[in-house]
């Protein structure tokens, strides 16, 4: 059962970071490991076209936008549900959605601190050089948030695994 609540994000949860367009495998490992855990399971997707300005004492979080398109977040966060709502039809897994803003490694990090979170499940970006560089400049999701927290992480590969003898980050 979906449920957009940002006030009522359950405790002790298994948290999945989603984006557009990612592959349903991602979710459908998290689910699996909710059940697994006894948890229920919340699905994130980050809004990195916003930043936190401020947050109030109660947890209320300010944010404000990078540019002024604050329909793409909003597009993003729908088509994130679509596809919670299809990969988790019939799992049996009480799940619902929360979108955050900034920077998603951080973002799901204080998440993950505010509920005490049982683990965190992320997917592997796809290969190519764009997301070599990106890489290479911010580091991934899950490289940071290994370092930054304390909870297990599950990473999901996406795609084709790369051969032993292929360069993963090729020259330029």
């Amino acid at each position: 059962m979906a449920d957009e609540s940002t006030d009522a994000t359950p405790e002790h949860a298994v948290l999945v970071g989603a984006i557009p367009g990612q592959p349903s495998r991602v979710l459908k490992e998290a689910a699996r490991y909710a059940v697994l855990l006894g948890a229920p399971l919340v699905v994130v997707h980050v809004d990195v076209t916003r930043f936190v300005t401020y947050e109030d004492p109660d947890g209320y979080v300010h944010s404000a936008p990078l540019d002024l398109n604050i329909a793409t977040g909003e597009g993003d966060l729908a088509a994130v549900t679509a596809a919670a709502t299809a990969a988790l039809a019939g799992t049996g897994v009480d799940w619902c959605v929360r979108q955050l803003v900034g920077d998603p490694a951080l973002a799901m990090k204080h998440l993950a601190d505010h509920t005490d979170a049982r683990l965190i499940v992320v997917g592997t970006r796809r290969r190519g050089i764009g997301e070599s560089i990106r890489e290479f400049f911010t580091g991934s999701v899950a490289a940071r948030l290994a370092h930054r927290q304390h909870r297990p992480i599950l990473v999901v590969p996406l795609g084709e695994p790369a051969r032993d003898d292929e360069e993963l980050w090729p020259e330029a």
